[in-house]
């Protein structure tokens, strides 16, 4: 099978299926049964439109059989007064009624078989529509109970059009919720190791070493002069040599501290002139 075979047959099977769906079996046994019902009513409309006929041709002919009494009765009176051109007359156009009455007969007799036939064929319709009817009614009974059926068995075994597209929003659901949770536990670590800190600030991360450093020592030097003070003023440090010696030992810090200090201040102008 070619290509463009293959893919005819698979949008005809797809169009098939689709109608299927949009098919309702109750929708079309109602249509049917209102088709079948108005060619009942077109049978009853004929009927009644030969009835009419008939009965004109019927009213025609009582007026031929009055007229056919007049001319009697004209002849009769034409024998009396000795007038037999009159007389003949009269008859003559008796004569012609009768001829038309009974065409007229013929008719109306034609007429009423049909009549009679179409009233047959009327009767045989109108028993077969309520058959059907009962039928249908049957029918439709039988479809909503499969289909109620059909939706409870889909609705508790989970495989309906509905409860799949449930069943996708929910898997939906508690994948955004995983990445929803995952993306706040990430955020929070982030926050926690000072990242967004870093990110925040415009110092780079020897400036930031550096400030640590000097922070450091700054803390060092106020903690030494404390523990010297309460030295001197608890007098339990030790002798005044030893004590001395420690003053040395600060003032020596204090000017490496300022050196270093100066030698950073000058290295961050050299950085700020060169980035200039």
């Amino acid at each position: 099978m070619g290509i463009l075979s293959r893919t005819s047959y698979v949008i005809r099977s797809k169009i098939n299926s689709l109608l299927n769906r949009a098919e309702d079996p109750t929708e079309t046994l109602d249509y049917s049964y209102e088709k079948m019902r108005d060619e009942l009513q077109q049978v009853k409309q004929g009927i009644a439109d030969l009835t009419t006929q008939k009965k004109r041709l019927e009213i025609q002919k009582r007026r031929l059989e009055e007229n056919v009494e007049k001319h009697n009765d004209q002849a009769r009176e034409a024998v009396q007064q000795d007038r037999e051109d009159l007389a003949r007359k009269a008859l003559e156009k008796k004569q012609a009624k009768m001829s038309q009455i009974e065409e007229l007969e013929t008719q109306i007799a034609s007429l009423q078989e049909t009549q009679d036939q179409l009233v047959n064929k009327k009767d045989e319709l109108q028993s077969r529509i309520e058959e059907f009817r009962t039928k249908k009614e049957t029918m439709k009974a039988r479809y909503e109970a499969a289909e109620a059926s059909s939706r409870v068995s889909e609705a508790m075994t989970g495989v309906g059009d509905e409860m799949a597209d449930v069943g996708r929003a929910l898997e939906r659901a508690e994948e955004q919720t995983d990445e929803m949770e995952a993306r706040s536990a990430a955020m929070d670590e982030l926050m926690d190791s000072g990242a967004f800190d870093d990110a925040l600030s415009d110092k780079d991360s020897i400036e930031r070493e550096l400030e640590a450093g000097r922070t450091s020592a700054e803390v060092d030097t106020e903690l030494e002069t404390l523990k010297a003070e309460m030295g001197k003023s608890s007098g339990s440090s030790g002798s005044s040599s030893e004590s001395s010696a420690d003053a040395d030992v600060d003032v020596e810090t204090d000017v490496a501290d300022e050196e270093v200090e100066a030698e950073l201040e000058e290295l961050k102008n050299e950085d700020d002139s060169s980035s200039s």
